[in-house]
């Protein structure tokens, strides 16, 4: 019997709850469920970038700036970006909700849920996902955009991030 699946909330193109599937049918079917994801910044304003180990099943060995996954049944994007931060990085702080759009995705079409955490704790990466990380300026950001392979999904986000109006204290 393979592995179970993560049960994810099927939705529509306005967000709204269909039912219940699993994470793997909702993709090969190009379903839309939720994505949860969070943009760590350090005090100073940097923005936490990894690149994602060689093993992985999407995107191996890519680079990301979004801490993230699924949104699992009965989350809301607030409770989904907080439990992958611990998860992902071992620490715990208060998400807030940027903004969500609807993301064609490379893989597969999803509502993905943007929100930013300021992390003051000592990281712990899930070694598992994460194989490198390190803290950078938003310029030095889009300079790693020109050198590095991103996962597509995340330069779309980015885009959409720095384009909109900064609430980042100082930023």
């Amino acid at each position: 019997m393979g592995a179970v699946s993560e049960l994810v909330e099927r939705v529509d193109e306005q967000d709204q709850v269909l039912g219940v599937v699993e994470r793997d049918e909702a993709i090969e079917n190009h379903w839309l469920h939720r994505v949860a994801t969070t943009v760590c910044r350090d005090p100073e304003g940097r923005i936490l970038v990894h690149r994602r180990q060689e093993d992985v099943s999407r995107f191996p060995g890519q680079y990301n700036w979004l801490i993230g996954g699924a949104a699992e049944v009965g989350e809301t994007y607030e409770e989904a970006a907080a439990r992958e931060l611990t998860e992902e990085l071992g620490v715990q702080a208060p998400v807030r909700f940027v903004f969500k759009f609807l993301c064609g995705g490379v893989i597969s079409p999803y509502w993905l849920g943007v929100h930013e955490a300021v992390v003051t704790e000592m990281i712990a990466p899930d070694s598992a996902e994460i194989a490198w990380y390190g803290w950078v300026t938003e310029s030095e950001l889009q300079e790693a955009l020109r050198q590095w392979t991103f996962v597509p999904d995340g330069v779309d986000a980015l885009r959409r991030y720095l384009a909109r109006p900064s609430t980042w204290p100082g930023g």
